[in-house]
């Protein structure tokens, strides 16, 4: 067994079509390699019958696991019928499961390569992140042309029925997995719209999602020119893909907008040299882990625009790695953020190796911005609070770029209250 990476997962805007993929930083800590010679311990005691030292002062005893094993072996009326290895992934998973983390996930070898497959980015399935917010499943967004865009599907959209089978007490893992499925097929989701007084159902037909981890365009104005890009997730080559659109920007232009918008996170060092594109020095983030000293990233040095004016666009689908960039610039005082409050996801995780394909993602640190702000559960709050509703979306209008370039044109922009019957922000 190996260590992976370590990761910032974020938000779990899974993508129903795979599972989330909000990710972090590459360690591989004594900690970490201490933990998995306990987890290779454990492999190598669990069919003796003893038990397995995890504290000086308690022992867990897994007879009874091994009990109801061999209870289902004698006396399941179809024998024949059990699946081992399915068996084994469900105990595996229970036991992560109680952990009551929502990061801290146990995945199945088709779990893990959707997992990867996400982070190059292209995958399967309909194309919308959702999340688990007060028991329910709820659409974040659709991703941009996915088919659950083409069939309607809108930002905050709260999925009840799926293929006509009802959610109650279902996991997100569970509901994404019925979601998702090849090219060509289709699926039947019913979701609860805010104004609509009976379910929506909607047919979708799910396609090759190709998600793009950067776009970039210029914007025109009397003020002059303005660059805008968009990182909509911290993938393998994100970071390359990023500096590559902003050398294309003229140099002279009159200030950029860095919309990280439904960005749900990506590798913590990627993070990093993204704020290090727009800070010549500083901090970037404090990670601390358990029984070491905290670990203080800084910006590299190697900025591309360390002067220009900068608007960092952040609203409710903003998670982790996203947080770490707006929150650096925000303490720093480098960038206005402009939108609605961030996912508030301020925790670290890794992903550990098992045998058979299957992995551990863990939750293993902390992180805080600059200024010391533990953002789990609060977000990140913007300089200026400007929604985009629904109807907005859906119209392609978006009153938080306006916003963006009215700032960087240096006109006063003040925040707003919130408006009625939104469907982006938390």
């Amino acid at each position: 067994m190996k260590i992976l990476r370590t990761f910032v997962l974020g938000l779990l805007p899974l993508i129903a079509l795979a599972l989330g993929f909000q990710i972090g930083a590459s360690y591989q800590s004594h900690e970490l390699l201490s933990e998995r010679e306990r987890i290779e311990d454990l492999y190598a005691l669990s069919g003796s019958g003893k038990t397995v030292e995890t504290d000086p002062e308690k022992e867990v005893d897994l007879s009874i696991l091994w009990g109801v094993w061999r209870l289902l072996e004698r006396h399941y009326v179809t024998p024949d019928e059990l699946k081992m290895d399915a068996m084994v992934y469900g105990a595996v998973g229970g036991l992560v499961a109680a952990v009551g983390d929502p990061y801290t996930v146990f995945m199945t070898p088709p779990d893990t390569k959707t997992f990867e497959d996400a982070l190059s980015g292209t995958l399967e399935g309909i194309g919308a992140q959702l999340d688990l917010i007060n028991g329910q499943v709820v659409v974040i967004a659709p991703l941009k042309s996915s088919p659950a865009e083409k069939a309607g599907l809108l930002p905050q959209d709260i999925v009840m029925k799926v293929n006509d089978k009802e959610l109650d007490g279902m996991s997100l893992d569970d509901v994404v997995g019925m979601i998702r499925g090849p090219k060509g097929s289709t699926v039947t989701i019913a979701v609860e719209r805010k104004g609509k007084p009976d379910l929506v159902t909607l047919t979708v037909t799910r396609d090759a999602i190709h998600i793009p981890s950067v776009e970039s365009k210029t914007q025109q104005t009397p003020q002059g020119t303005f660059g805008i890009v968009i990182l909509n997730q911290f993938g393998d080559e994100s970071i390359a893909e990023m500096k590559k659109a902003l050398a294309a920007f003229p140099k002279d232009v009159k200030g950029i907008v860095l919309d990280l918008r439904f960005n749900g996170g990506g590798y913590l060092d990627g993070a990093t040299d993204l704020v290090s594109m727009f800070l010549k020095s500083g901090d970037v983030v404090t990670v601390q882990r358990r029984d070491v000293p905290p670990e203080l990233h800084r910006v590299s040095g190697q900025t591309i625009f360390a002067d220009t004016p900068l608007v960092v666009l952040i609203n409710g689908g903003s998670a982790s790695a996203s947080e770490i960039t707006a929150g650096a610039l925000q303490d720093q005082k480098r960038a206005t953020i402009i939108g609605t409050k961030s996912f508030g996801k301020g925790t670290v995780q890794e992903i550990l190796d098992l045998p058979g394909g299957s992995t551990l993602r863990v939750t293993t640190a902390k992180w805080l911005t600059p200024a010391g702000h533990d953002i789990s559960k609060k977000g990140i709050t913007p300089d200026i609070i400007i929604d985009r509703s629904a109807d907005e979306y859906r119209a392609g209008k978006d009153p938080q770029l306006e916003a963006a370039i009215s700032v960087l044109s240096g006109k006063k922009v003040e925040s707003e209250k919130p408006k009625t019957g939104t469907g982006v922000h938390r």
